[in-house]
């Protein structure tokens, strides 16, 4: 039976301080009774030879030095099982669907470990998640960790269900599954969430963890690692390929922040603790592909950038740790697109990796190059147009100018439940790039020309039905 220590010092927001006890270690489960028998939960966040701190997960209302606290001598562990698909937990791993708890396999300590770089393997396996944006032009490869930067009050939310829908390994024989944890979310968009996974059927092969904003701040802090704990199980255990969607990080970041300031932290950049980057590295490193293993660890971690600054410290950080970005933009949510993701500053570093000749399509890096180049040039000579008018425009201007939209209207949108295959997405690309004249097709091969292009694939299929005809 573990000791029970009754010195709580002083109780400081979501933290107390207790005095006088034997060793404790790092991390450690705390049991805390309350002087009317309940009892709470807590995590040591510090220890020294005199003080020990612990963050309570309930909240520290009702606490005082009458208390009684219990250092378990074990950290935080998630009990798994393969019955935890389908299932909706709360932040702290609980069940909110009404069903029985979880009936475990093992109990996994949710701080993970980090791949070792030797025993990784380079990425190189495409997932399609149905958007032409995303796959024709920012393509997420199996292992990658590939962020959202959103702002508020932008549709992230419906982006990273209709990802968690659509999502899919192409190849025959491979389990996939979805973790989908949501930070700070409130009550509407978490009943939101859960009727979207229950409606199309998502939730089959899904396992949701919903943090919500009146839970206590320190549960956030354990929501993300539950989630990649539970992806790590399935991925290490059952060897199925996880897609780790995580919302919103810049939630998990604030209550770092509070964290940070209960334990009166010298802060950094703009308030938030000096550590944030390690914190965040911790868990997004958690993805990836290792040898001689089947399975493999996604991440779609979705932020929303502060008054929109992508050089904000949380987008910031994430960018030097992940690889590459989606960013979803403003002017084009305002135009009535969807999904409004903006090509031009996203990018995904390991695209390249993934696509090509026996995983996509041949023509896929040349069609992205091209339809990059055309839509870039096109968006430059709308500021043009603004001053001098578009009658002041070539003919060569014109066309790209009416290329812009073209590909914001065709391209970018599609509807929430529109799930396109990589191969329509790059039909519509080449559909798109006809409409310009093939001189200015500068970044395509003329051989993918020749293949894909409208007018010379009518002209073979004509062809073809002459002789038939004859």
């Amino acid at each position: 039976m573990t000791k029970e220590y009754k010195t709580i010092r002083e109780i400081a927001g979501p933290l107390i301080f207790v005095e006088k006890t034997e060793p404790v270690g790092y991390g450690e489960l705390v049991h805390i009774t309350l002087t009317d028998g309940s009892r709470k939960r807590g995590q040591v966040l510090d220890t020294s030879s005199n003080v020990v701190v612990v963050q309570v997960f309930e909240g520290t209302g009702g606490l005082n030095s009458e208390c009684g606290v219990r250092f378990t001598g074990e950290t935080i562990k998630l009990p798994v099982s393969g019955e935890m698909l389908g299932r909706i937990l709360s932040g702290s791993g609980e069940p909110l669907d009404g069903g029985p708890g979880i009936i475990p396999d093992d109990k996994l300590d949710i701080t993970g470990a980090a791949i070792n770089p030797y025993a990784r393997l380079p990425p190189k396996d495409f997932i399609q998640t149905g958007i032409s944006t995303i796959d024709g032009m920012n393509t997420l490869v199996r292992g990658q960790k590939l962020p959202i930067f959103s702002g508020s009050g932008l549709p992230h939310n419906e982006i990273a269900l209709q990802i968690a829908r659509q999502a899919k390994v192409r190849g025959q024989g491979e389990e996939f599954a979805v973790v989908f944890a949501a930070m700070g979310i409130t009550n509407e968009e978490a009943q939101y969430f859960m009727r979207d996974f229950e409606r199309t059927g998502a939730l089959e092969r899904a396992v949701v963890f919903l943090n919500l904003a009146d839970d206590p701040a320190v549960e956030r802090l354990i929501t993300p690692r539950l989630a990649l704990t539970a992806a790590e199980y399935f991925a290490y255990e059952h060897e199925m390929h996880v897609l780790v969607i995580l919302t919103d990080f810049t939630n998990y970041c604030e209550a770092l922040r509070q964290m940070g300031a209960a334990r009166e932290e010298v802060p950094g950049r703009r308030g938030y603790p000096g550590y944030m980057y390690t914190d965040l590295a911790s868990l997004y490193e958690r993805a990836g592909v290792v040898r001689g293993r089947k399975g493999s660890v996604t991440q779609f971690p979705i932020l929303s950038m502060p008054g929109d600054d992508i050089t904000h410290p949380i987008p910031d950080l994430s960018g030097y740790i992940t690889e590459g970005q989606i960013v979803i933009s403003r002017e084009l949510h305002r135009k009535g697109i969807y999904p409004p993701i903006n090509v031009l500053p996203s990018l995904s570093r390991l695209m390249n990796s993934g696509i090509g000749a026996g995983r996509t399509r041949d023509d896929h890096k040349a069609v992205s190059d091209q339809l990059y180049a055309g839509y870039a040039e096109g968006r430059d000579l709308r500021g043009l147009v603004a001053i001098v008018g578009k009658d002041a425009l070539s003919d060569r201007d014109k066309k790209l100018l009416e290329f812009a939209d073209m590909f914001e209207d065709r391209f970018v949108r599609q509807g929430v439940d529109e799930d396109r295959d990589i191969e329509r997405t790059l039909d519509l690309g080449w559909e798109l790039l006809s409409e310009l004249p093939e001189a200015l097709l500068t970044r395509i091969d003329n051989k993918y020309i020749q293949k894909y292009h409208p007018a010379h694939r009518e002209k073979e299929e004509e062809k073809a039905v002459a002789p038939a005809a004859g």
